[in-house]
């Protein structure tokens, strides 16, 4: 065994190859020495850093109905409680990035700006400028904001296909609200989905530290170019755990691309339902169980019909990308655009073959009112469309619109609720909603999930 002064040496040795092993993997033009042989991340930071902007937004939002005034016990004591939801003033902040300097657009989360009725931009010059929502995709968390031009810089953006794990990034942002900050980490891994996030995820994960009020900013490699906007964390104890995931900045393009042309997201479809394998079902299917999404059935006049897919396919690549899991198909095939062209690698029958077809559009269809029903007039309902974070996770019908001083509203019925039960039996579709609600001699007793909880709505 080494002496303490021996171990101590070899230590610093290593530490010494570390510390040339990362400087090396720095560019010329960012690698500064100064005095003697210290790398810093320091140039970078200064030519990145001033495209990264703290976002500060107010708005109004409605408190939900304490769910015990609709225990009519309750009300018997307490009365029936206040008529109209009330709204309280909401504040919070989060970070952006200029993407456009010349046009002024700015790319940041949905879940920044989505409530806001006023944002402002605070650049690292201490300007404060007045930003627009040009559009915002929940199902992506992803939302583009647009302020005045005029002597703004952006991030050159890379091609976040080529991002290899291992690679070193730093993630430019405002956590907690405190200005801006820096914090430096490696890609932990790619590809991630299932996660619960986003209704469309394909996370790239690092230990970078990513913090409340990082959502929005900057995910930048050590080319000073941005491969990812920071949205989330893991962290079961409320800090961070090392572990945080980023949008990839070929996704957010995509998405943002489609918000400035079009005001929204329209979701790319091909028409079939799928299941992620088993070990039982790939055995069956001549796959491997992270092989592929399993097609359970093609909806008539679809593109998937037209190219003729079947039931029973396994669908293992869109365009030349690998699918390992339902979540893949869908977020690759709905991250396309309407009308584009899509290469399929389908396996059937043991045997692996080629389709091509054209993407459809998701028609997220308002199904049924509910005008033949008094007691929800007012109120519009459809299947869970895949924009909602509750497609694919729940059962029910969701709640599209609900005209304000309806007698659906007045009930308490709110726009993206999701209706699971009547009277306690389960209801999943507008159809079956409607029959049970005509059915109900009485009050009708409404299940209701919303946000992060769920309630009962008592209407009489």
């Amino acid at each position: 065994m080494l002496p303490y002064f021996g171990r101590m040496s070899a230590v610093m040795v290593v530490a010494a190859l570390v510390i040339i092993a990362f400087a090396a993997a720095l560019s010329p033009a960012r690698a500064v020495v100064p005095g003697d042989q210290i790398p810093t991340l320091a140039p970078l930071v200064k030519e990145t850093s001033p495209a990264v902007v703290n976002i500060a937004t107010s708005g109004m939002v409605e408190e939900e109905r304490n769910p015990l005034f609709n225990d009519p016990f309750f009300r018997r004591f307490f009365g029936e409680g206040p008529s109209e939801p009330r709204q309280r003033q909401n504040q919070s902040v989060g970070s952006g990035v200029i993407i456009n300097a010349v046009k002024g657009y700015i790319l940041t989360n949905s879940h920044v700006v989505a409530k806001a009725d006023e944002i402002i931009v605070t650049l690292t010059d201490k300007r404060r400028l007045k930003a627009e929502l040009i559009g915002h995709d929940p199902g992506t968390d992803v939302a583009v904001l647009k302020v005045e031009p005029g002597n703004l810089v952006s991030i050159p953006m890379a091609d976040s296909d080529y991002v290899e794990v291992g690679d070193f990034v730093i993630a430019i942002g405002n956590p907690f609200g405190l200005g801006q900050s820096v914090s430096s980490g490696i890609v932990s891994a790619l590809g991630r989905t299932g996660l619960g996030i986003e209704s469309y995820e394909n996370f790239i994960q690092t230990d970078a530290s990513i913090n409340p009020g990082n959502s929005g900013g900057a995910l930048v490699n050590l080319k000073g170019k941005l491969v990812g906007i920071n949205t989330a964390i893991i962290a079961p104890g409320g800090g961070n755990i090392g572990i945080g995931f980023a949008i990839p900045i070929n996704m957010a393009r995509q998405i943002m691309d489609q918000i400035i042309e079009h005001g929204e997201v329209r979701r790319g479809r091909i028409g079939v339902q799928i299941q992620d394998l088993t070990p039982e079902l790939a055995e069956e299917f001549s796959v491997r169980q992270d092989d592929g999404a399993l097609v359970t059935q093609v909806m008539p006049d679809s593109p998937a019909a037209a190219a003729e897919l079947n039931a029973g396919d396994v669908i293992i690549s869109v365009n030349d990308k690998e699918v390992h899991s339902g979540a893949d198909l869908r977020t690759f095939i709905g991250l396309l655009r309407v009308g584009s062209r899509v290469k399929l690698r389908v396996v059937r029958d043991g045997l692996e073959i080629g389709i091509t077809l054209e993407v459809g559009e998701i028609k997220e269809v308002q199904a049924a009112s509910g005008s033949d029903v008094p007691k929800l007039k007012g109120a519009a309902f459809g299947t869970i469309p895949q924009s909602s974070p509750f497609y694919g996770r729940v059962k029910g019908v969701y709640v599209v619109s609900v005209v304000a001083d309806s007698p659906a509203w007045q009930s308490g019925l709110r726009d993206q609720d999701v209706i699971t039960s009547v009277n306690r039996k389960p209801v999943t579709n507008p159809g079956e909603l409607m029959a049970a609600s005509s059915q109900a001699g009485g009050s009708l007793l409404l299940n209701i999930i919303r946000g992060d909880g769920s309630l009962f709505i008592l209407i009489r």
